[in-house]
Parts: structure tokens; sequence; C-alpha cells
């Protein structure tokens, strides 16, 4: 056995080695003066590793380097009986006595098996890591497309028409005044506004919103749907990244933010004087990471498992497995409003629909609400009346009949991804086969909480 020390000596806050002896599980590294170290009891041989530093995966540039089993870029080191130490952690080590003035000393543990899951899981997610924090969302934006921008002039009614007839569940708003975007016009603000209109919280007609414009309509649901104490609700600063971002970032502000898009800002401002670049959301992420998966599909094996076998999704108590959310269901004979409620207070884009008999008939999203926009369905209605059922049947009678993406338990997680980077799928209700009862619910939310573990 050889004491072989690993090092990064190029600065960070926080550092943690993994390697190919430690089954690429993550160690902490000690500070050492101006450098992070560890040090391992190797037996001679050749290993690769690489560094976690302030969340970003790096390799010493000036040590040899190579492209590993599973495709990715990794240092590579020759341990000799006579070697000198260099950088590395691994699983379950035995800790020994502190050297060098805090460097910790391990043991090797045994060879841990290519097949353990935890493994396989480790080094999937450590691939993943590698591409999204080294691509930017400047690479995922489309050369060119069609971006929507409302002004906040706009009236109420006119705004969610346009919405409708243009299948947007959300667009940016424009603020003439400031010069910027300063806000979103979403699918929640238009259930808001219904159910200001039907509670006749200081009575808005429809005739008004005819001029009602969207800045006041904005600051009114300030107001009228504070906290139970009766204070306003509290504006925030928009929420935006910027283009020289990389993924992982892009995807956590989506993902800790629970918003479903995220204006693009531009790093450089131009002669436009838009600051606006586009949007993102995690479909795109998604499909720009199939895309580079495709290129290297050796690297990733556990994209052929079975999704029984891995730890992602929302699961029925019956299944037997756990999930940090409560699957929610409704029967067709709900009230929308309580499917309303649901979508807003779970804070979740969409509800698997059942029939009386358990089995899945269609699923009801937030963006679906913006049918009744068509011919101001919503101004001849009382939405406490309403059953999931009626909305559907307005859904269809708009746009007619869709599918509803399913998958079964056995089914692996790459045909998963592929159903998710159809454009407007956000979500796969996971069916049993025969009696079409369902089982669980698998989000884009879901695919990018496993991803980045």
């Amino acid at each position: 056995m050889v004491l072989q020390r690993f090092s990064w000596p190029y600065g960070g806050r926080h550092a943690s080695f993994c390697g190919s002896f430690t089954g690429w599980t993550e160690y902490p590294m000690a500070l050492v003066g101006t450098e992070f170290q560890v040090v391992f009891d190797l037996p001679p041989g050749v290993y690769q590793y690489r560094f976690l530093v302030d969340g970003a995966w790096r390799c010493d540039e000036s040590k040899p380097f190579m492209r590993d089993e599973y495709g990715l870029i990794s240092n590579e080191v020759l341990v000799e009986n006579n070697a000198q130490p260099v950088v590395q952690p691994e699983p379950s080590p035995i800790r020994g006595i502190n050297m060098d003035e805090g460097t910790i000393l391990t043991t090797m543990p045994p060879e841990p098996s290519s097949q353990n899951p935890g493994m396989q899981i480790a080094v999937f997610r450590h691939g993943i890591s590698g591409i999204l924090l080294h691509n930017t969302i400047y690479d995922v934006v489309p050369l060119s497309s069609k971006l929507a921008i409302l002004d906040t002039q706009l009236p109420v009614k006119q705004a969610f028409k346009i919405m409708h007839d243009e299948g947007l569940a959300l667009v940016p708003l424009w603020d003439d005044h400031q010069g910027t975007i300063t806000g979103m016009l979403t699918a929640s603000d238009f259930v808001l506004m219904l159910r200001k209109l039907q509670r006749n919280i200081r009575a808005l007609g429809n005739e008004e919103l005819e001029m009602h414009p969207i800045s006041a309509w904005k600051e009114a649901k300030l107001q009228f749907y504070g906290g139970p104490d009766g204070a306003a609700m509290q504006r925030r600063p928009l929420i935006h990244v910027k283009d020289s971002d990389n993924l992982v970032d892009v995807a956590l502000s989506i993902m800790r933010n629970e918003i479903s898009s995220v204006p693009i800002f531009k790093s450089l401002p131009d002669s436009s004087g838009m600051p606006l670049l586009n949007l993102a959301t995690l479909q795109g992420i998604l499909k720009f990471l199939c895309l580079k998966l495709q290129e290297q599909p050796e690297g990733y094996s556990l994209l052929h498992n079975q999704l029984l076998n891995i730890p992602i999704g929302t699961w029925s108590p019956h299944t037997g497995r756990t999930s940090n959310r409560l699957l929610r269901t409704l029967r067709l004979s709900s009230p929308l409003n309580s499917c309303l409620d649901l979508l807003l207070q779970d804070r979740v884009s969409s509800i698997p629909i059942i029939d009386d008999n358990g089995s899945l008939r269609d699923v009801y999203s937030l963006s679906d609400i913006m049918a009744l926009a068509k011919n101001d369905v919503y101004a001849r209605i009382e939405l406490e009346q309403v059953t999931v059922q009626n909305a559907l049947d307005v859904q269809y009678q708009v746009q007619g009949r869709r599918q509803c993406h399913t998958c079964l338990q056995t089914s692996t997680l790459l045909e998963v991804l592929e159903k998710l980077c159809i454009p407007g799928v956000r979500r796969v209700v996971v069916i049993e086969q025969s009696t079409r009862f369902v089982e669980g619910i698998i989000s884009l939310r879901d695919i990018f909480t496993f991803l980045l573990g």
C-alpha cells in the first residue's frame, strides 16, 4: 500500500474529492495552508479522479487527464511504490491519524461492485453535473424564436385573450415607464381574476375588464389576495437569470422559486434596449441535455434502468414507494374550484383526473383554465357550479381531445425523458397497464430533483 496525497491548489471555499477507487463517492478535503488536500492508502495502480470545488466539477489541468470509462474527463494518476502524494476521496473510508497540519488520512476500502445502484446513480449524476455546469443557458436558447411580450397598460381582458389565442400559459410584461421587463402574467393570474369576479370583491364588471390594465390588476391582486390577517401580498423583485449562467444555476432558480419559466436577461445591453433574451424552462434544459447524452450514450447506463429501480417521482401509497409530495387525484365529478385549490395550494402544475373506477381519464393542468378565455366563456358561467368534466369539455371544444402521456413502472428512465422532451409535455402519469389505475406521476421538476441530487 502507498500513501498518496491529492491536492487542489487553485483556491475555493469548499473542496471535495472523488475517484475511480472511491466508486466516485465524494469526500471532503482539508485546507492545508493555501491548498486543499486529502491522503489515501492505495495499492499500486492507475486511478482516475476529479474535484468538486464550490459546487463545480473540476480537473487539474497541470496533471495528466483522460476520458474515463463513463465518457467523462478526469485526471489520472499512476500510483507506484515510490510515489509522491496527489488527490482523491473514497466510499466508507477508515479514518486514521491526522498528518501534515490536518490532511485527512484514509485507508482504501474494498472495491465497490459495479452493479451497486447507489454507485451507478452517483456516477450518472456526476456525468450530468459535468454537462450542466459546463454549458450556459445561452447554449440552450434557439437562434430564432417567437417571443410574446405584453405591455402592462394592455387591458386584462385583451391580454388573456391573446394568451389563449397564442397558446401561452405565461407571458413577460413590459413597463414602458421603467423601460424594462417588470413581471409575468400567468395562468395563475387568470384563476385569481376569475375568483375575484365570481366573489364580487369590489365588484369589477366584465365591461370594466375592457379598460382595466394589467398594471392595475397586479396592484389589486396584492391587496385582494393577502394573508389571513388582512395584510397585502408582498411584491417581490422579478426573478431572472443571465444568459451567462450555467444550466445548474438556471434549473435551481426555476425549482427553488417554484415557477415554470424564468426570463433570461442579456449580460451585455445592446442597441435594441430590450434586456430580455428569451425564457428558460426545465423542458428546454432537458432537451439540450438529452442531445448531449446521445453524443455519449455509452457513459450513462442508468438511462436504461426501469423506474421501479430509481428513486424518482411522486407515488401513490398503494405502490409501497415513498415520495416527498402527496399524490393528488380528482374525479371527473369533482368541482373545478377544488381542482384549482389543489393546483394553487400544492403549487403543482397538474392533477390526474380519474373516473369512478379509479382509472386515468385525463390530466387537468393550470394552463387549461385559459380555455375559459375564449369567447368570454368565464363571464357566462358560475365557477362554483362547474365540474372538472365541464372544464375538460370546454377544453376539448376549444382545442380538441389530446393525448394523455403515460408510462409504466417498468418503463425506462430514457423512455420517460423522451416523453418529457415532447413540446407541451410537463409530466408523465405512471399507470397500471391493465386497469389504468394511477400509480404515480413524474414531472420535469421530479426529473431535475433526481438529476441534481
